[in-house]
């Protein structure tokens, strides 16, 4: 194990936690060839197999299991030694970690560029998840700081609102219920949709807003990806239920509608959110700020109004 490298040791990480070379070489930015190099070599270091193939699913080996605990504690003393460092540094050349749900991934890289411009030299870093995942770099330490709207309950995470957002329910332009005024959920229900994954913020906010008749929902496709549910929309596959954040320019082309739903939009809240035992960079700190004092007016922005959109 002694010549083994600090990138062995992430990429060895990212594929034990998500059990898939290919989606850690999309996590990490790399080919799915470098990756397999990467775990090869760490094997040797190791003298072990760190994972097993059944059919088409790889699994952990007992040493890969062992080792992703210390692989773990080893990757979180090093993420706190840069965080010591960037202390020295203050926010001119640091590196900011942001993790982010699906939805943030339309307006959120302006935002992140907007900081930039107000603090030169420093590194961003931003990466996208649904909820269980982003959860999970937030309790691995793989992230400092976490955006999303529903923050972890409990007191290891300190979960700050900072801007508005609304979920509306969303239609082809020529859909039967396009135009129609106060629509009732007895109405709605009666219509497929296509939705998001169970996991993802977007699935937890649909079990809020249709309560327990969300069972009740005649379901014409699951769909992970938002930019792919949009065109099933479109389509005329079914109605969806999205972030308004998401959708403006379909509303301004005027390739979605916005129904107008008894009790819609949804409005909730986008939160910050980190741990509290984590010592935070001094431009993670500053970004946080900025989210608190900007953001809400920064989104509004990018994001064209319900009203005009639809």
């Amino acid at each position: 194990m002694k010549n083994a490298t600090l990138r062995q040791l992430k990429v060895f990480e990212a594929v034990a936690r998500r059990l898939s070379f290919s989606r850690a070489a999309e996590e990490l930015h790399l080919t799915q060839p470098a990756v397999s190099i990467q775990i090869r070599a760490l094997e040797g270091h190791v003298g072990l197999a760190l994972f097993e193939q059944l059919g088409k699913k790889i699994y952990l080996t007992q040493a890969g299991s062992e080792l992703l605990h210390f692989c773990r504690a080893i990757i979180g003393q090093f993420e706190e030694a840069q965080a010591a460092m960037a202390q020295l540094k203050g926010i001119t050349g640091g590196r900011l970690n942001v993790a982010v749900i699906s939805a943030g991934d339309y307006f959120f890289p302006q935002l992140m560029v907007a900081f930039a411009r107000q603090h030169p030299g420093i590194e961003l870093n931003l990466t996208v998840h649904n909820r269980e995942e982003l959860l999970g770099r937030l309790e691995t330490n793989l992230t400092d700081l976490a955006v999303m709207v529903r923050p972890p309950g409990g007191p290891q995470t300190q979960n700050d609102a900072f801007a508005p957002h609304p979920y509306v329910i969303v239609g082809a332009p020529d859909h039967p219920l396009a135009g129609r005024a106060a629509i009732s959920m007895d109405v709605l229900i009666r219509h497929p949709f296509v939705i998001r994954e169970p996991g993802s913020d977007t699935w937890y906010s649909m079990e809020e807003a249709f309560g327990p008749r969300v069972k009740e929902l005649n379901v014409a496709m699951e769909i992970k990806s938002t930019e792919t549910i949009k065109q099933a929309v479109i389509a005329g596959i079914g109605l969806g239920f999205l972030s308004a954040h998401t959708v403006g320019r379909e509303l301004a082309a005027g390739s979605l509608v916005v129904l107008d739903v008894v009790g819609f939009p949804l409005l909730l809240n986008w939160y910050v959110v980190h741990r509290r035992e984590k010592r935070l960079a001094p431009v993670a700190l500053a970004f946080r700020q900025f989210l608190l004092d900007e953001g809400a007016a920064r989104i509004a922005a990018l994001i064209p109004p319900l009203g005009a959109a639809s």
